[in-house]
C-alpha cells in the first residue's frame, strides 16, 4: 500500500442513512402531513427505504403508499409545509451513525479533503450538520440545489469534488444506495457503501468497491482504495 494514500484525496459523503440516521425526524415529518391529509402514518422502517431521491420524491412515495398518488401542484403545496416542520425538528431524534466522528477525524488527520454530496436542500444539509456540530469536519456541502443534477447523475460527484479542488480519479464516494452507487461509477470514482443504511436495493446488491458494516472499517478500506489505485498507477 502506498504511504500517505490519503493526503489530497477526495471523500465524497452522502448525508441521510450515510452519514447521518435521519429517518426519525424525515419519516417523523412525512407522517405529519399524512395524518393532517387524514391518511395513515407510515412505520418507520417500511418508509426508510423512501429517504435519498429529495423530499419531494419521498413525499410523492409516502403518499402513494398511504393510497393516494399526488399531483404536481398539491404535492409542492405538501413539499413546502414539509420544510416548513422539517427545518424546526432536524435533530429531535437524528444522530451520527456510530463511530462517524472517529472516522471523519481519523481521515482527516491523514489529508484526506472530506464533502457532502447529498440529495437533500444544501441549507437543511448545512442547518444539520451544525445542529449535530460535525459540519467543521467539511469543506465543503454540495446539495442537491448546487449541482447541475443531483445523483446519480456524475455530475453531482464531480460538483462536489471541483468545490474542494480535488481529482475524480482520487475520489471515494461513501454511500448508502443506488443513487450513490449510480454517481460513482458514472463518475469513475470509487465505491464504498455501508450496510445500515436506506436503501431498495441491498447495498451489497450495488457492487461496491468495499463494503463497511460500520464506520470503524471506514479509513482502512478508503486506505486500501487509495494505496491501490497509487501502486496500479505506479506500474504503467
Amino acid at each position: 500500500m502506498a504511504a500517505n494514500a490519503l493526503a489530497g484525496a477526495v471523500i465524497a459523503f452522502d448525508l441521510d442513512g450515510t452519514l447521518v440516521d435521519t429517518a426519525p425526524d424525515l419519516i417523523g415529518t412525512l407522517n405529519v402531513l399524512l395524518k393532517e391529509e387524514g391518511l395513515p402514518a407510515l412505520p418507520l422502517d417500511s418508509a426508510r427505504p423512501f429517504i435519498g431521491r429529495g423530499a419531494r420524491w419521498m413525499i410523492e412515495r409516502g403518499f402513494e403508499a398511504a393510497g393516494e398518488h399526488l399531483a404536481a401542484a398539491r404535492l409542492q403545496v405538501l413539499f413546502e409545509r414539509f420544510l416548513v416542520h422539517y427545518r424546526a425538528h432536524i435533530a429531535d431524534e437524528s444522530r451520527p451513525f456510530p463511530g462517524c466522528e472517529a472516522a471523519l477525524d481519523a481521515l482527516k488527520a491523514q489529508g484526506a479533503k472530506l464533502v457532502v454530496c447529498t440529495n437533500k436542500l444544501t441549507d437543511l444539509s448545512v442547518v444539520l450538520l451544525e445542529a449535530l456540530n460535525i459540519a467543521d469536519r467539511f469543506e465543503a456541502v454540495i446539495g442537491a440545489d448546487l449541482a447541475p443534477a443531483i445523483k446519480p447523475d456524475a455530475r453531482h460527484l464531480q460538483a462536489a469534488v471541483d468545490a474542494v479542488g480535488g481529482d475524480i480519479a482520487r475520489t471515494i464516494m461513501v454511500g448508502d444506495a443506488a443513487t450513490d452507487a449510480g454517481a460513482a461509477r458514472a463518475a469513475k470514482a470509487h465505491l464504498i457503501l455501508v450496510s445500515f443504511g436506506y436503501t431498495e436495493i441491498p447495498a451489497a446488491d450495488l457492487n461496491p468497491d468495499i463494503l463497511i458494516h460500520s464506520f470503524d472499517a471506514l479509513p482502512d478500506a478508503c486506505a486500501r482504495l487509495l494505496g491501490a489505485c497509487e501502486v496500479e498507477a505506479g506500474q504503467l
